[in-house]
């Protein structure tokens, strides 16, 4: 097994712990605060997954996959502060 095999699949152990994490968080938030910073965080996890199968596998096929999740983690996270905001002002 090569030092690159092995960093990979320790790579993805760990992401695969984030997600579980995430989703945990996002089944059993208490609020939706809770539940819309799983969300961010599971799109993070994502995002990084495939930025590191993009630098293992020394490709650039997902750039725009990366560029997309981005956009809806931007939108979201803007929307759910919008929502919420509006939210407290009444």
């Amino acid at each position: 097994m090569t030092f690159l095999a092995f960093v990979s699949i320790l790579a993805g152990v760990m992401f695969g712990i984030g997600a579980i994490a995430a989703m945990s968080r996002i089944i059993r938030g208490p609020s939706i605060l809770d539940r819309a910073l799983a969300t961010d965080v599971l799109l993070a996890i994502a995002i990084c997954g495939l930025g590191a199968e993009m630098a293992i596998n020394r490709h650039t096929d997902t750039l725009v996959v990366l560029l997309i999740l981005s956009m809806f983690a931007i939108v979201g996270s803007i929307a759910i502060a919008r929502f919420m905001a509006k939210q407290d002002a009444s």
